[in-house]
């Protein structure tokens, strides 16, 4: 089999060898499409391939990826960001992989690891992608009789370890690419929706989260009328985010009493949280705190059941150790509840220095 390696890149001159040096012996074609690299990124490219393409962006990823693939003239094609590299021991089991893959395969999966956990938008450390992908597939009628055509692919999990750099968070591109979505079809798919939620809630501005606001109010009716609850308690998280970081406390209100917010998840109780503590009022804030990192679930950011949560219940332990109502206690009751309550900021901090989620979840979905 031919493997073609198919890329996007803009202003990647920093990380680009990297990737390439890792994969150039395994692919038989190397395709670079840039879309407006103004550093050396070209140059670079070029001393690896001729096939460099210059794309007019246009905010669609799909878009640039599909036009890499029409290059393409392997037997299959592989999708790499700069930012990805394959060490040594998965560099060989490509290799093996390539020598003998049948070609009933129409896609190959490899695990994805991002070396940072607290990623901007990333949740899992590790989670199956697809990444090898047949370039021409064929289509066999299937059935004895009402035949029909087979649509689904013949997939293949490989054990193959992709180790994903992030360079920082490319957050403010996406956002302009979803804002421009919504501007022109006014909806997003619920898979696109789960992700800009996602990447609103983890790495929004407060900007960001005011632009979304209007569509995200439509869009909780929307979710409540078809019955997604899930997505519906995602956007509720959001709003809730959005409507504390502008003070409107009433649509915070609103949302967090609804129904599908009668059991909270730890975004929801980490919102309330922070509502609390912007009124210093330390004790309460503390309890939805306690609640989002030892009694709830995260939807969105897993971080908001651990590290978040955690240091935040450290920062109102802090704020209470130092309270005018503690001091106006007498010296000796002073002393051990402020000893009490500093106690329990460090261990929280240490908790916090030292959480992970439990095994690293491999995310399949």
């Amino acid at each position: 089999m031919k493997f073609s390696l198919c890329m996007i890149v803009k202003n990647e001159a920093s990380i680009l060898r990297d990737c390439l040096e890792s994969l150039k012996d395994i692919m038989d074609e190397i395709i670079i499409v840039d879309t407006g690299s103004i550093d050396g990124t070209k140059k670079l490219a070029e001393s690896y391939t001729p096939y460099v393409y210059d794309y007019e962006w246009h905010d669609d990823f799909a878009a640039a990826r599909n036009f890499a693939f029409s290059k393409a003239t392997g037997d299959y094609i592989y999708s790499a960001d700069a930012d990805e590299i394959l060490d040594k021991e998965n560099r060989t089991k490509l290799k093996a992989l390539k020598r003998v893959l049948l070609p009933e395969v129409e896609i190959v999966q490899m695990i994805y690891v991002t070396e940072q956990i607290n990623h901007p938008t990333e949740n899992f450390a590790r989670d199956m992608r697809p990444k090898l992908f047949k370039r021409l597939r064929e289509f066999t009628w299937i059935e004895p009789i009402h035949e029909t055509i087979n649509t689904s692919p013949v997939v293949y999990d490989s054990d193959i370890e992709i180790i994903h750099r992030p360079q920082g968070s490319h957050s403010s591109r996406d956002f302009s690419v979803f804002e421009k979505v919504i501007k022109e079809k006014s909806f997003l798919s619920d898979r696109l929706l789960g992700m800009y939620l996602r990447e609103l809630y983890k790495a929004g501005t407060e900007k960001d989260l005011e632009n979304a606001k209007q569509f995200l109010e439509k869009s909780l009716t929307e979710k409540r009328q078809k019955h997604n609850e899930l997505l519906s308690r995602q956007i509720i998280a959001v709003l809730m985010k959005i409507y504390r970081q502008m003070d409107e406390p009433v649509g915070m209100l609103k949302v967090s009493l609804s129904s599908e917010a009668t059991v909270p998840s730890a975004e929801m109780c980490m919102e309330l949280g922070y509502f609390f503590m912007k009124k210093e009022d330390y004790e309460e804030a503390a309890q939805w705190f306690d609640r989002a990192a030892f009694h709830c679930e995260s939807e969105i950011d897993i971080a908001s059941s651990g590290t978040s949560a955690l240091m935040a219940l450290a920062l109102c332990y802090r704020k209470l150790a130092k309270s005018p109502k503690l001091k106006a206690l007498p010296k000796k009751e002073y002393e051990l509840e402020h000893a009490r309550l500093t106690e329990k900021a460090t261990e929280y901090e240490s908790m916090a220095r030292n959480w992970k989620p439990a095994e690293l979840p491999l995310n399949i979905d």
